[in-house]
């Protein structure tokens, strides 16, 4: 099984549960693993993955898109847009939100998820 990656990608955006989060740009720390089912590549980059279209796909949602409440709609967002491609059978996202709201100071706020879920 071949594995394509983008790994601790981090942007910035204007995301959050909280209005506030809306007005200044924080960091969002993004990694995608996608497993494929293909094994022929025949040294054609459409037979697999291209990272930098992983990369690209990550800017389109969290640098150029409004305001988005829950990582959790971000990596849905990801996941509907890559699993298009029919060599795709698994994919993994990591978000962290290094600056998110906490009760105490220390810790850091991930969501994950894998599909097919």
């Amino acid at each position: 099984m071949f594995k394509v990656g983008l790994e601790n990608y981090t942007v910035l955006g204007k995301h959050g549960a909280y209005e506030f989060e809306h007005e200044n740009d924080q960091p969002f720390v993004v990694s995608i693993w996608v497993e494929l089912n293909n094994t022929e590549f025949d040294e054609l980059l459409e037979h697999t993955i291209n990272y930098a279209e992983l990369q690209s796909l990550v800017d389109k949602i969290i640098i150029n898109s409004p305001p988005i409440r829950l990582m959790e709609t971000m990596m849905t967002m990801m996941i509907d847009s890559i699993k298009q491609n029919k060599i795709v059978s698994k994919i993994k996202v990591r978000i962290e939100k290094p600056n998110a709201v906490l009760p105490n100071e220390g810790g850091l706020a991930i969501v994950e998820v894998e599909w097919p879920y």
